[in-house]
Formats: structure tokens, C-alpha cells, sequence
């Protein structure tokens, strides 16, 4: 049994790094064992993939790049078993150059279900991040946000807001990493929590009242809605504490339009048609 160690539970080069060599030393998928720092100890925990320097083993080893791209974004998602997965299909690929276009192997089908769902974390985590300011630093002003994605994704959604909030410094801090935007230079470094964000601040207001600006009660679909925005990001979001309220009056709300709709706008002009219809 091959164990192996990684020191992150989503550093994609890590994982290849150490898959090349075990693929180098033709290490079965079934006699591998692989281990994050996070998770509990091997009983004698060590790396005993040994490393192997002659001419056999350097040699280049390639995969198609549909694959790469997949395991980029599957190996930040939460499945335990995603880095035996993944060389497994690695291993596969090895005499079977074309598995990864075969959408009815388990083994495909389980890496792209894996990667949907880091897209549509990705997305949600775009969508759904929340800015509180917290001072200026040189004239730039300073936000931090804080955001608990389902995967471990901050890596990954970093890059969407250094190219959208490039021109001001930020925070986004989830429990298991947080990206630092400080005078253009992006760091990544470890979680922390909820308290190092403060809880409210002038920016909320202003989205609460855009929020309730565009909400039209007489299309409101709640099943809709909280497909598309889940409860669980409620808490974290300004405007979402205007949702109830604004659910609440809606009925009300559409009576009052539709009584508004069916009111001439002009008595004169309704008189007019009627008569001339006669």
C-alpha cells in the first residue's frame, strides 16, 4: 500500500505532481492511499511514494486537455474520494486515450457531475458576494466580505474579482481560505470567520433599497427564486432581509396594480372612445 500525502485539499499541481510519480513507478489505483493534513492521521503517517530518478521515469507523460481542465476544477470539490478518482481515471487514460469523451463510463460521469457542481458554486459565490467597507488605505478604499461556498473554491472565484473590484483593495475570507486584493498584488492564505467581516455598513442600505426598487410582486416565483438563490445565502446578504417583507405585501401589492391597470389614465379619452364607438 502507497501512501501519499498532500499538504492541500485543493492544489491541482500537487495532486499531479505526486500522480506522475506514482504513474512513473506503476502504482495500482487500489494500492494508493491518499491523505490531506485536515484530515485524521494515517496510524503511521508518512509519504512512502519514493522517488525515482532514472531515464524511465522522467519520461513525459500526457493526457487529453479536457481532462486537465475537468480535474483543475473537481479537485477543489468536497468528495473525500476525489483525488483517488481522479488517478484512477488518470491511470485509465494511460491506455485508453479517449475514455474522457465517453459519457456513460462511471468513472466520466462522476467528473463531470463533480465539476457542474463547482461551476455552479463558482457562480453562486459571484453572484452572491457581498462587500462591507472598512476603511482606505493611500486613497484606495478597503471591503471585505465574508462567503461559505460549498467547495473549496476561493482559488478559484479569486481571479473574477481582481478583474471586476481591480481598482479598490479587498477581503474575501471563507472558512477555509480567504483572497487578499492589496495594491494589485493578489494573496491567497488560510480560512477564518465571520467576526473579522464587519456586519453591516452604508452599502447595505444602498442594496437593500435597489433590491426592493426592482422587485415585482406580481412576478414573484418563490420556487424559482430560491432555486436560483438558495436560503442558506440569505443570512449573508443585505437584501435579503427585505425578501419576507416584501413576500408579505405582495398580494396586496398586486391587487393594488391590477386596480391601477383597469383605472382609466385619462376620462376624457375613455369618454371620447366610447362615444364614438356608439
Amino acid at each position: 500500500m502507497i501512501k501519499v500525502e498532500l499538504t492541500s485539499r485543493n492544489n491541482y499541481d500537487e495532486w499531479r505532481s505526486k500522480a506522475r510519480g506514482l504513474l512513473r513507478i506503476g502504482a495500482r489505483p487500489c494500492d494508493v492511499v491518499w491523505h490531506t493534513e485536515d484530515a485524521a492521521p494515517f496510524l503511521f503517517a508518512q509519504d512512502n511514494l519514493a522517488a525515482d530518478n532514472n531515464a524511465a521515469a522522467r519520461q513525459t507523460l500526457t493526457v487529453p486537455k479536457a481532462f486537465v481542465d475537468l480535474a483543475r476544477c473537481v479537485i477543489c470539490h468536497r468528495d473525500e474520494a476525489r483525488f483517488a478518482r481522479l488517478y484512477q481515471l488518470l491511470w485509465r487514460l494511460q491506455s485508453s486515450r479517449h475514455l474522457i469523451a465517453n459519457n456513460i463510463d462511471d468513472d466520466v460521469r462522476w467528473l463531470r457531475a463533480r465539476a457542474k457542481a463547482i461551476h455552479r458554486d463558482l457562480h453562486k459565490m459571484h453572484a452572491f458576494v457581498r462587500f462591507r467597507k472598512v476603511g482606505e488605505n493611500d486613497g484606495r478604499e478597503a471591503y471585505a466580505a465574508w462567503f461559505e461556498p460549498d467547495h473549496y473554491i476561493t482559488d478559484l472565484a479569486a481571479p473574477f474579482f481582481m478583474k471586476r473590484f481591480y481598482g479598490m483593495d479587498w477581503a474575501i475570507i471563507t472558512p477555509h481560505r480567504r483572497a487578499i486584493w492589496q495594491d494589485e498584488v493578489l494573496t491567497m492564505a488560510g480560512g477564518g470567520h465571520k467576526s473579522e467581516v464587519p456586519e453591516n455598513d452604508v452599502i447595505e442600505d444602498q442594496w437593500r433599497t435597489y433590491y426592493a426598487s426592482i422587485f415585482n410582486p406580481a412576478r414573484v416565483k418563490i420556487q424559482a427564486m430560491q432555486s436560483e438563490m438558495p436560503k442558506k445565502y440569505w443570512k449573508n446578504l443585505p437584501e435579503a432581509q427585505c425578501i419576507s417583507p416584501l413576500l408579505e405585501q405582495a398580494g396586496a401589492r398586486v391587487a393594488k396594480m391590477r386596480e391601477e391597470a383597469d383605472r382609466p389614465a385619462n376620462p376624457l379619452t375613455k369618454k371620447w372612445q366610447t362615444n364614438s364607438a356608439i
